[in-house]
């Protein structure tokens, strides 16, 4: 049995309290599977196997002896677990080319079992029952790194700031543990002095294994410096490449690389889209009990890693040059993707309200999001939701677990032709939501973040001042198809059209247009990025 040094608190929700599925043992006879696949190979105490930062690392079996597993911290490392006789190592990112987040060395003089991550796929998919144990152990390990912070950075922020949200968002949505020290803190304030840091230029981010201060780092310098960025060869064609990770997205990927094709998922912040900052799912078919969005997306992600697909990120695309075969992908910072077929799967964004000061107070005061974050920042405080689709309602349920009230306000009459009955039913049976027809914020105030807020009721035009601090906007989609300028068939919305509509009068083509296929042959549109799409997380990754 391993041995966990850190001693985490135990809860049901904790991965530590499931160790016989986090740190299974295999039997002699999957030892001797495994065998075939790599070579038994003899390594004495304090040999490092595997150090953080590396890419593409080994995959062990430990057949004598101990193999240590160890975090980089201020005070230099610290054991995480300690892996016994018939045990294996690894977590994720075996699936995939980012670096590693832990490091490993021989604990005593021993033996292993090793196979490099080429020898380590033919195994996957050759032997189902090891590829189960290895997968459930692999995600309960990466989730145990995240609720107890191991192997993780430290931002070092001031309390709601706009670019702290920016940050955990984008490390989360792509599984990385991290850890929150506020200033005033006197952890926070020893890495503002050793690295002599103003406080004007936070967040910053410590890189523990690297000893080394990011400040105020954007999405791809974080990425860069994190090792979450994957390679995009860019003079390999690839079968299939997919703009945007949300569910269509991720769901095209998983299907595509499943089948063999060579795969590319462009991304340009975290997998998930809209469905990601999603605290709840319930109406998804087979979670009964719900799904958050983050869980989904990042069970997606494994899947799709699992088969092989590249997930490209934080990549913008800029432009399509839909004319050339095969077809190119234009990316920020001078990248480019070449393949034979390209799926659009960019999805849609909340609308502004497009009042005064609101570009100024997003992401201090204003967010598109319901999570714990959003939910530990508005805590005790009331609320303002405005929206009246499922998102809004889910925020609401899921936020006045935090808020002292939350108020939603619709400019019609109620939410009955927007919004879900069983979510209606349970905004109905709060008496912590007040929902505001015909209703609209004109007004907003404060310094560096929100402080109050003005709304109207449209049929009396009776405006009312309140001190509300946190304002979440769900409103309509406006589709993310900017980049496309006047490459394909859109509707008058910016949607892009697919199917035999989408046709261009007078072409003539040897076959009607498929379904999902745009005004292009073999580019093809899936999700809420599509016109006369269903605005729903199902309909999202069956169209993928």
């Amino acid at each position: 049995m391993s041995s966990l040094t850190s001693n985490p608190i135990q809860n049901q929700n904790d991965p530590y309290t499931r160790s016989s599925e986090m740190f299974p043992e295999l039997t002699q006879d999957q030892i001797t599977r495994v065998s075939k696949f790599g070579q038994v190979i003899t390594y004495k105490k304090g040999t490092v196997l595997f150090e953080r930062g590396q890419r593409s690392v080994d995959f062990f079996i430990v057949i004598k002896g101990t193999v240590e597993i160890y975090e980089h911290i201020v005070e230099g490392t610290r054991t995480i677990v300690v892996h016994q006789e018939k045990q294996f190592t690894g977590e994720l990112d075996l699936f995939n080319d980012r670096e590693i987040l832990v490091s490993g060395r021989m604990g005593e003089d021993g033996e292993v079992v090793q196979l490099n991550r080429v020898q380590f796929r033919k195994l996957i998919a050759a032997e189902s029952d090891i590829n189960e144990l290895i997968m459930q152990a692999l995600i309960l390990r990466r989730r145990g790194l995240i609720s107890h912070k191991q192997a993780s950075v430290t931002i070092i922020t001031h309390p709601q700031s706009a670019n702290v949200l920016r940050i955990e968002r984008f490390l989360k949505g792509n599984g990385y543990p991290l850890n929150v020290l506020y200033v005033g803190d006197d952890d926070a304030n020893y890495f503002l002095q050793k690295f002599a840091v103003n406080e004007d230029d936070l967040p910053a981010v410590y890189l523990h294994n690297k000893d080394e201060i990011l400040q105020n780092p954007s999405n791809l310098k974080l990425a860069q410096s994190l090792g979450l960025s994957e390679e995009i060869r860019e003079n390999h064609v690839y079968d299939v490449a997919i703009i945007g990770a949300g569910p269509a997205g991720l769901s095209a990927a998983v299907y595509a690389a499943s089948e063999g094709l060579s795969t590319v998922l462009i991304e340009s912040e975290a997998p998930g889209g809209q469905a990601g900052t999603s605290s709840k799912i319930e109406n998804y078919l087979g979670f009964p009990l719900g799904i958050s969005g983050e869980d989904l997306s990042g069970r997606a992600q494994v899947q799709a890693h699992k088969f092989g697909a590249t997930i490209a990120l934080p990549y913008r695309v800029q432009s399509l040059d839909c004319d050339s075969k095969p077809y190119q992908v234009h990316l920020d910072y001078h990248c480019r993707v070449q393949a034979k077929g390209l799926i659009i799967a960019s999805g849609a964004r909340y609308s502004q309200l497009h009042i005064e000061n609101e570009n100024r107070f997003e992401g201090a005061g204003i967010y598109h999001a319901a999570t714990v974050m959003e939910g530990d920042i508005c805590k005790n405080e009331e609320i303002v939701i405005v929206g009246g689709g499922n998102s809004a309602g889910q925020a609401a349920i899921f936020l006045c677990r935090f808020a002292s009230h939350v108020h939603i306000l619709v400019r019609k009459e109620g939410l009955e032709a927007t919004m879900s009955e069983y979510l209606i039913e349970r905004i109905r049976a709060t008496d912590r939501i007040t929902l505001h027809p015909f209703t609209e914020v004109v007004g907003l105030k404060g310094d560096r973040h929100l402080e109050e807020l003005t709304w109207k009721n449209l049929n009396t035009n009776v405006e009312e001042t309140l001190r509300i601090r946190h304002l979440f906007l769900m409103l309509g989609a406006i589709p993310n198809t900017q980049f496309l300028k006047e490459c394909m068939k859109l509707d008058d919305k910016g949607f892009i059209i697919t199917g035999q509509a989408a046709q261009k009068p007078g072409e003539a083509l040897d076959r009607p247009l498929m379904m999902l296929e745009t005004s292009i042959p073999g580019v093809f549109a899936v999700g809420d990025v599509r016109s006369g799409s269903t605005k729903r997380v199902a309909s999202a990754v069956g169209e993928g």
